[in-house]
């Protein structure tokens, strides 16, 4: 009994060694990977003078958060404006995206297939080849120059990738349940509604965060679509804090990082729920 006993713990301490040499390579790794956010922190800690006259790693003797004052202040307003915009575009594109993914995966009708491969087209479609018509459509319709017409925009393009998550992630549910709602007199939208609509949470989730990150860095759009100043986003001031004669270190990396705070923020609330809905549904079909 006690050579039996002895064994799981030789074997135990065999396996100790690699596990150590894993765990220390992946913190070697991590580390590396962190090291630019290292010194993003460390740079937005010191005041002009001190990151003048000292490189970009060095700890700051006397830390600061002057910099975060001074890009809080100047990047106020375009925040709320990227507010104003990621969140009714995100809202939308998911909605119609959900509405489409429903249709194409429950509702089958001749071309089906043919539409939801057309939509498929919009996802490789460069931002770049479409800026000139696209902004001649906006000043057709008269939403050119501010929010409204970047939400147009995002809610647009963001519709084949919401649709190609959806449509994968009702693919995996049951069709009985569809079936089941038209036996007690369901319309199409009141199946979706009160059938399909309350377990569609995990592929809101992933869509959403996906829309949601995906329009708040994005920088393209907002600076060709924005003739109004007032109007533009938090990425287009962003990259107006770099100067011109001089670069402020300090007040680019403040700025950098409260930029990234809202997504980081999104995914370290809503990243378990990200990965369960991306398993859930959206790599069925």
């Amino acid at each position: 009994m006690s050579v039996l006993a002895a064994r799981p713990a030789v074997a135990g301490r065999r396996v100790r060694p690699a596990r150590a040499l894993l765990y220390a390579a992946l913190v070697l790794l991590a580390g590396f990977y962190l090291l630019p956010v290292f010194a993003i922190v460390v740079a937005s800690l010191k005041s002009f003078a001190d990151a003048s006259q000292s490189t970009l790693w060095e700890l700051s003797k006397a830390p600061t958060l002057d910099a975060y004052s001074r890009a809080l202040t100047q990047l106020a307003p375009n925040f709320v404006n990227s507010v104003f915009l990621a969140v009714p575009a995100t809202l939308l594109s998911a909605f119609l995206g959900s509405m489409n993914g429903y249709v194409l995966a429950k509702w089958k009708f001749r071309g089906a297939n043919l539409l939801f491969t057309l939509l498929l087209f919009g996802m490789f479609i460069p931002y770049q080849s479409v800026l000139i018509p696209l902004v001649k459509f906006l000043q057709i319709i008269h939403l050119y120059g501010g929010i409204p017409g970047l939400i147009l925009a995002h809610v647009v393009y963001g519709i084949p990738i919401c649709t190609l998550i959806f449509r994968n992630y009702y693919a995996g549910l049951p069709t009985e349940l569809v079936e089941a709602g038209r036996i007690d007199g369901a319309s199409v939208m009141g199946v979706y509604r009160y059938i399909l609509f309350p377990i569609s949470i995990p592929g809101f989730v992933v869509v959403m965060i996906w829309q949601f990150t995906s329009i708040w860095n994005e920088f393209l759009f907002a600076v060709v679509l924005t003739a109004d100043v007032t109007q533009r986003p938090l990425t287009v001031a962003l990259q107006n804090l770099a100067g011109s004669f001089l670069v402020d270190y300090p007040l680019q990396m403040a700025g950098a990082l409260l930029a990234a705070l809202p997504t980081l923020v999104v995914y370290i609330l809503l990243g378990r729920y990200f990965v369960r809905g991306l398993l859930a549904g959206s790599l069925k079909g």
